[in-house]
């Protein structure tokens, strides 16, 4: 009695070609965007002064926030730190950073999301943006039998 096998690859082999995935993504136009406006951002003593700043704010909104928008303070504590984070969100460092955070966010959202389908159609594939196609409508799961949030339209 013979016992017919599907060709299988073994584990090894699968981490083999993970980690050369992974050295590919290193070594991506995007990785070295993403880490030279990073040490750009980390160098650079306004960001520092301005994150110093926010953080104060932050702390003196999270205070008012305890007792909501009733707080004689909470307001302007919020227009305080809204202020200086959008200062901070107007350096070039900062602005090259996140553009350079999303380029890469989309090459690992489209790694995974090709592995994912080469798999299954109705595998679901986390994504920081909620408008990508990662959320529950594009992933089957409104369809499939999977959890659904009811935003499909």
């Amino acid at each position: 009695m013979a016992v017919i096998e599907a060709p299988t690859l073994d584990m090894s082999a699968i981490l083999m070609q993970a980690y050369d995935l992974g050295d590919m993504i290193n070594v991506s136009a995007e990785t070295a965007d993403y880490l030279y406006w990073k040490r750009r951002k980390d160098e650079d003593p306004r960001v520092h002064e301005l994150v110093r700043q926010f953080n104060k704010k932050k702390e003196l909104f999270e205070e008012c926030q305890r007792f909501g928008h009733f707080h004689p303070d909470y307001h302007a504590a919020l227009e305080q730190a809204q202020a200086i984070q959008s200062e901070l969100d107007s350096l070039e460092t900062v602005r090259g950073f996140k553009a350079a955070e999303q380029r890469l966010d989309e090459l690992l959202y489209m790694v995974s999301e090709t592995i994912a389908r080469s798999v299954s159609d109705t595998i679901k594939v986390p994504s920081n943006d909620p408008l990508a196609g990662g959320g529950s409508c594009s992933t089957g799961g409104c369809s499939s039998g999977g959890s659904c949030s009811g935003s499909c339209g």
